[in-house]
């Protein structure tokens, strides 16, 4: 492969939004272990949350999908192979960004529904404060303000 073939490839790996209309691979071979990425993938996003059981293998799944990009991002910049080889490493890194980028967004959804509780209790926090600064609080009784 020339070098400004291999200039080009990777500069497709690294634009922003370069997953989009990507599809994640069917399958992928992640640390010699053959994955069904895109079924593993849709069973995670079905749920609204992921239990606490999953996360452990969530968070697992996405740290070896990080190690497997970054190796084969290390053999496209590096290694003598062709520019066609290089093309199918691309494929993948894209496949792999994608679905990083469907796992990662299950952490929002979960952040965002931690953030909401906290404010609740803040407020109720909150409230609880004032109503005993107001001497609003009596016989064990809450007033609402």
């Amino acid at each position: 492969m020339k070098g400004y073939e291999r200039k080009g490839l990777l500069e497709r790996v690294e634009r922003e939004g370069s997953t989009v209309g990507a599809s994640i691979p069917e399958t992928i071979s992640v640390q010699g272990q053959d994955i069904d990425l895109r079924e593993f993938v849709f069973e995670i996003k079905r749920l609204d949350t992921v239990p606490p059981g999953e996360r452990e293998r969530v968070e697992q799944a996405k740290t070896n999908l990080r190690r497997e990009r970054l190796q084969r991002k290390e053999r496209l910049e590096e290694a003598d192979i062709s520019f066609e080889e290089g093309e199918r490493l691309v494929e993948s890194i894209i496949g792999i960004d994608r679905a990083l980028n469907a796992l990662e967004s299950l952490g929002a959804t979960n952040l965002e529904a931690e953030e909401k509780a906290k404010e609740a209790a803040d407020q109720k926090r909150w409230v609880s404060f004032l109503q005993k600064a107001l001497g609003k609080e009596s016989a064990g009784k809450r007033s609402r303000l």
